[in-house]
């Protein structure tokens, strides 16, 4: 019986091999242990007949062309698997090291997306040609999903561009670009337009190069830019660190530092030497915690997501065609222009027809930033533009598909506002709300099909956040909320689907990270490390910062609002420690937020903001601190326990729902892979999150006190799933 193999051997008439990657098991090549067995045989194989070879071409047989390292193995990797991964990733390593030094020439042909491990091959082949394909996406993403590239890619690129270029332009960022851009950047050689261009220019540039070899195998070669023992070099080699620093904030992000350590000290050794200081690095962030949160976030969660994971099944797909968005402002504006990049015509209403042409000039606005940067011709920037029209008339309204409410948060203004269009625009269409805490269910008593009616809750600015909360109402259809869910993907956005409650998932959430900096501030620790804890946490703003953003007085509207609520339902509501110190604010200082003027902060007139001297003078106890990990993990673990409630009221059901919602719509530390991985992955597990959690609570309050459902899974060493 012949050995399963994930590679190919083809050989013409000019002696030129073809090696196909083409894993039998699975649709995209990743680098498993059928691809090492496979490259083991393969590499032994053109040692042994190199003689009768003129060269060598490297392509696959997918729609891609290697999707990189396989993830699901790297999840299970830990501590104790250290040998094993070292092993393994130095044997990956030898068998490119034997491609790239057979004596023949090398080409690799991508006729697809090639990222991590799979341009890792690439850059392991001599000259490398790549299909201008514009779904096609080439480059080292490992840095964001707590990785480095650990199969030469490190070492082979600081060769390639230098370390600073390297570093820079595609280590640090993690950027998937496209076949111009990454030929650009120096790291493809040439970019073709068809298959058979691909394929002859491969063939005829290893017959014209019969003694092709990697640059940094010539005698004499140098890393471009120098090294740290050249003087010029080394004397601005300290601000690599510095600006990293800078960057992280302190955060638990251990993949960039690894990354600028293994390029650094790599260049100062020879080639062999450098693959085996890349190899420990990436081995030991490979059997870390911080890879398997961020691999479960950004691959697989997000993957489920797109899959539709939380999609109701048996529904038709959806494409929305006309889309009518109510109220220009900036929100408004801002799902305007996502509903026009995604191929919709857009009428953009709001009650005089100069309010309604502002909102498309914001929209103008942002084309003509693409058109400035070479990613938008000016024909092109005319024609969307075109397919917005500013109205005042609800008669324009007519055939409208999708329509995408965008007024201030007021449940009878919301009304009104679908009263007038209800009967305009077309029988099914779908009927959205982009609210951020009224109940979707409320909302839809004031249109006649509250069936079709569903919460669609865009982040500011809507153009720049990728997240979409989707909210079901009571009486919202499943085809209505399939329908949500196709339309947040129609606009290249991450839906997340949760239930309707007063401040859904996200608002709610946020909320309590909002308020335990504002306790912190009640309990007199000092505003600035208050502010520090949520850098160093690894959250983007500070609880402070964003709530002068958000405006003090949303969270008084919310709390009156729940207050009113538990009344009603004979519940007591329980005061928050944050709640006296936002009423002062407001009350007593007439510090309302950023958009009043200050609140936490002070907003110089073209100066940088400050925190307020009243914090200091009214807030600040001398001399008191708690312990700065309670200060963050405080943040963190309230957020998670808020989220674990969340679950209990079914509020949301989905972990890849709530772990991406945390983190893409509310700034959640990425390196945690969202509120619930921090739970999963957490130092002894769910029981180790729950004896910490008890710990906060005896300290700071029962707030931290674990629901039930989270210590009921911990007691029987679960996890969520």
């Amino acid at each position: 019986m012949t050995e399963q193999t994930a590679i190919r051997w083809e050989k013409d008439a000019d002696q030129i091999v073809t090696l196909l990657l083409d894993d039998p098991n699975q649709s995209a090549n990743t680098m498993n242990a059928l691809y090492i067995r496979s490259m083991e045989l393969t590499v032994e194989r053109l040692v042994a007949e190199k003689s009768s070879i003129l060269g060598v071409i490297v392509t696959s047989a997918k729609k891609s062309f290697f999707a990189g390292g396989d993830l699901r193995d790297l999840k299970q990797a830990r501590p104790e698997h250290a040998k094993a991964m070292m092993d393994g990733v130095t044997e990956i390593k030898r068998h490119l090291r034997v491609l790239e030094t057979l004596g023949k020439p090398v080409v690799a042909a991508l006729n697809g997306t090639a990222l991590g491990g799979g341009f890792e091959i690439a850059l392991g082949c001599h000259y490398r040609i790549a299909l201008d394909d514009p779904k096609a996406k080439f480059g080292l993403p490992e840095v964001k999903l707590g990785l480095l590239p650990g199969g030469g890619g490190v070492t082979r690129t600081v060769r390639l561009l230098g370390i600073q270029n390297a570093l820079m332009s595609v280590l640090l960022q993690g950027d998937e670009m496209d076949a111009q851009k990454a030929k650009a950047q120096g790291l493809i050689h040439e970019v073709v337009s068809s298959r058979d261009e691909m394929f002859d220019k491969a063939r005829a540039w290893i017959k014209g190069n019969p003694k092709a070899g990697q640059p940094w195998d010539q005698k004499g070669y140098k890393i471009p830019g120098g090294t740290p023992s050249v003087p010029s070099f080394a004397m601005n080699l300290p601000a690599f660190p510095a600006n990293l620093r800078k960057q992280l904030k302190g955060a638990n992000y251990p993949a960039p530092l690894a990354i600028m350590c293994a390029a650094v000290e790599g260049s100062q050794v020879d080639f062999d030497t450098a693959l085996r200081i890349e190899g420990r690095y990436f081995t030991e962030l490979a059997c870390g915690q911080v890879s398997k949160n961020m691999i479960e976030a950004f691959f697989f969660n997000l993957q489920a997501i797109s899959r539709g994971g939380s999609r109701p099944q048996g529904v038709a797909p959806y494409t929305a065609k006309k889309v009518a968005v109510l109220g220009a402002g900036m929100m408004g504006a801002g799902i305007a222009y996502s509903c026009i990049r995604s191929g919709c015509e857009v009428v953009l209403k709001d009650l005089s027809l100069d309010a309604a042409e502002k909102g498309k000039g914001y929209a103008a606005s942002l084309l003509d930033k693409e058109v400035k940067r070479g990613k938008l011709t000016q024909d092109k920037r005319s024609e969307l533009l075109g397919r917005i029209k500013a109205t005042c008339d609800g008669a324009d309204l007519a055939g409208c598909d999708l329509v995408i409410e965008a007024v201030f948060e007021d449940q009878a203004l919301k009304h009104r506002v679908f009263r007038e269009i209800q009967d305009v625009v077309s029988s099914d269409a779908l009927l959205a709300s982009n609210t951020s805490s009224l109940p979707i269910t409320g909302l839809a008593e004031g249109v006649h099909k509250p069936e079709n009616f569903v919460g669609l809750h865009f982040f500011s600015p809507v153009e720049k956040m990728p997240l979409v909360e989707i909210i079901r109402g009571k009486k919202t259809s499943q085809e209505a909320l399939a329908k949500a869910f196709d339309v947040v993907l129609q606009l290249k956005k991450t839906p997340i689907v949760v239930s309707d409650a007063r401040g859904f998932f996200t608002t709610r959430v946020i909320g309590t990270f909002i308020n335990e900096g504002i306790a912190m501030l009640a309990e007199g620790l000092h505003p600035s490390s208050i502010e520090q804890a949520a850098a160093q946490a690894g959250y983007p703003v500070g609880t402070l910062a964003l709530m002068d953003e958000l405006t003090l007085t949303l969270p008084r509207k919310l709390r009156d609002e729940a207050k009113k609520a538990f009344e009603k339902e004979g519940k007591a509501y329980l005061a928050h420690p944050a709640d006296p110190i936002i009423d002062c604010m407001i009350d007593e200082f007439g510090r309302k937020g950023k958009s009043t003027g200050g609140g936490f902060y002070d907003y110089p007139t073209g100066g940088k903001k400050a925190l307020w001297q009243g914090l200091f003078d009214h807030f600040y106890v001398a001399g008191k601190t708690i312990a700065f990990e309670d200060m963050k993990d405080r943040l963190l673990f309230i957020e998670s326990i808020e989220t674990v409630r969340c679950m209990e009221e079914g509020v949301i059901e989905a972990v890849a729902d709530a772990n991406i919602g945390s983190i893409f719509g509310i700034g959640y530390p990425p390196w945690t892979g969202g509120v619930v991985q921090f739970m999963n992955g957490y130092k002894g597990g769910l029981a180790g999150f729950v004896a910490r959690a008890r710990d906060l609570a005896l300290t700071y309050g029962a707030r931290f006190e674990p629901p039930p459902l989270l210590v009921g899974k911990a007691e029987r060493g679960e996890v969520f799933a």
